[in-house]
């Protein structure tokens, strides 16, 4: 019968380690299923044993340091980096064409290159909205009167 009980608590050890430099419980379970499978080998289980035991409860752990980590982590607020701007007003400073790909915006104080949300042509001094972002251009869309 093979004791690779050490092999075992090395591949521990690497699993445990690397979970300190990534994120999100994910090298956590292999880590102690690798342990568990070390203990097995110690008490004289198999070959067979020892693999059967590590997936089965490194799947398990994983399983429910999945749920564990949805539970306690905070999703990302809204209105990080660009998606700040999504939902603001703004007001056309020159004609947004999509055809002609013309068109900029003022944002409070800020200028920006602006797209039509639905290709229609907007007029300079309209007041738009930002549905979203295109690469580094806003995309807007006319305000509805009581908007």
């Amino acid at each position: 019968m093979e004791n690779y009980w050490w092999i075992w608590m090395i591949l521990a050890a690497v699993f445990i380690v690397g979970e300190i430099f990534t994120a999100g419980f994910f090298l956590l379970p292999f880590g102690v299923g690798a342990a568990i499978a070390g203990l097995v080998s110690l008490l004289g289980g198999g070959t067979i044993w020892q693999l059967g035991v590590f997936v089965v409860s490194s799947l398990v752990l994983f399983l429910v340091s999945r749920r564990f980590a949805e539970r306690v982590s905070k999703e990302q607020p809204p209105g990080i980096g660009a998606d700040r701007f999504i939902g603001k007003e703004c007001v056309v400073l020159e004609e947004i064409n999509n055809l002609d790909n013309t068109g900029r915006v003022r944002m409070g104080k800020e200028e920006w290159r602006a797209e039509s949300e639905n290709s229609d042509t907007i007029a300079p001094d309209t007041r738009v909205t930002v549905t979203s972002i295109s690469g580094t251009q806003l995309v807007v869309r006319p305000l509805e009167e009581g908007e």
